[in-house]
């Protein structure tokens, strides 16, 4: 397990797209990084307090539904759904690129992933060109957000 923050960035869509075409089991996660992360490989239920079994993650994997269509925007969705993520966490949130087994859901019903091996960092560059691709959709989306207020 590398728990160094000194990982290969990903510096485009096109870029990481090739990495889930030729990786299944890659995750994103949104956090201070690995050297953070992995000392612990625990998330935290922020409402109760509650430690997980894993890292809390986005799966990049294909799903067959998709059929064909784009990687690219595939990857760009995946992004950009928690692009806000930076901005609610604070300072030296981002996402980084990791390969691991799923060992449960949290209560979002996220991966929650062990036995976590840091690949990349995502370089905000990726994040913008992920909101470009979705705003050029049809039918454009915003981000996943919660607010209680």
């Amino acid at each position: 397990m590398n728990t160094t923050d000194d990982l290969p960035v990903v510096r485009t869509l096109a870029e990481l797209a090739g990495l889930v075409e030729r990786h299944r089991g890659l995750y994103v996660r949104w956090s201070r990084g690995p050297a953070t992360d992995l000392a612990s490989v625990s998330s935290v239920d922020e409402l109760t307090g509650v430690p997980m079994p894993g890292l809390s993650a986005n799966p990049l994997d294909v799903e067959e539904w998709w059929e064909g269509r784009p990687v690219e925007l595939w990857v760009a969705r995946r992004l950009y759904d928690y692009a806000h993520l930076p901005h609610e966490k604070g300072p030296g949130v981002r996402p980084w690129v990791l390969k691991g087994h799923e060992r449960g859901r949290g209560p979002d019903n996220e991966p929650l992933v062990a036995d976590v091996e840091p690949l990349r960092w995502v370089e905000d560059g990726v994040i913008e060109a992920a909101r470009a691709e979705v705003r050029r959709q049809e039918n454009a989306w915003g981000p996943l957000r919660r607010t209680g207020r």
